[in-house]
């Protein structure tokens, strides 16, 4: 995997993209000033955290597949942040909450030919010793501030592109869900539900149930709070 080690960018994603790199590259950035999250969000990259954006490259891999990805880079994140002495829960599908609040997020791209994923870019944006905006308090949290102390940034970075390289199952995945079988809220636009949550699909589908009806959703219907 090629390594490209940045002082500041607009965005590691972009930073990919612009470059038509070839083959599995990983790019990491001390400060972003254009960080994106999912919907458009922007995401506040201040140094000291984690912005690393991972490209692979494809064949024959099925579109319909590519929840796959997602649960790789959640379950490496994850994984990460356990090492460290951080408790991670994901709030499905690829949020990453450490006592509750959010400490980690991730941007998946992808480009797509004839029914196939040709190309994935995956960005990952986690809290580590960076400080947190005040409009962010009772939302996001950093691993700092749950462990108390700073910790060696790139050796988190070193960990993280090692876990980027395995491949987790959909199994390990769920592990950090501890909510399956709670209350939980669908939101759909401006509309939400309550609903339980059951489990997580072989498709990375979040199954649900209504009353006596048990249903599938996907994150491109709904967002989910806890």
């Amino acid at each position: 995997m090629k390594l490209i080690d940045l002082t500041e960018t607009d965005s590691t994603n972009e930073y990919l993209k612009r470059g038509n790199f070839c083959g599995d590259v990983c790019v990491v950035a001390k400060r972003q000033t254009g960080g994106r999250g999912t919907k458009g969000r922007s995401f506040i990259s201040q140094e000291g955290g984690v912005y690393a954006s991972f490209q692979s490259e494809y064949k024959n891999f099925p579109a319909e597949n590519a929840f796959k990805i997602m649960i790789n880079a959640c379950t490496a994140v994850c994984k990460t942040l356990e090492r460290f002495g951080v408790h991670p829960v994901i709030r499905w599908p690829n949020d990453v909450l450490a006592g509750g609040l959010k400490i980690s997020g991730t941007l998946i791209e992808n480009t797509f030919s004839n029914g196939y994923i040709s190309r994935s870019i995956v960005g990952i944006g986690i809290n580590v010793n960076n400080a947190l905006t005040p409009e962010l308090n009772g939302i996001a949290t950093s691993v700092s501030e749950v462990l108390g102390h700073t910790v060696e940034l790139d050796g988190l970075i070193g960990v993280l592109i090692k876990n980027m390289r395995s491949i987790y199952s959909v199994g390990e995945y769920k592990r950090y869900i501890n909510w399956l079988g709670e209350p939980i809220t669908l939101l759909r636009g401006d509309a939400s539900e309550q609903v339980t949550a059951v489990d997580i699909s072989e498709r990375g589908e979040l199954i649900c149930a209504r009353g006596d009806e048990v249903f599938n959703v996907n994150s491109a219907e709904v967002s989910l709070r806890l």
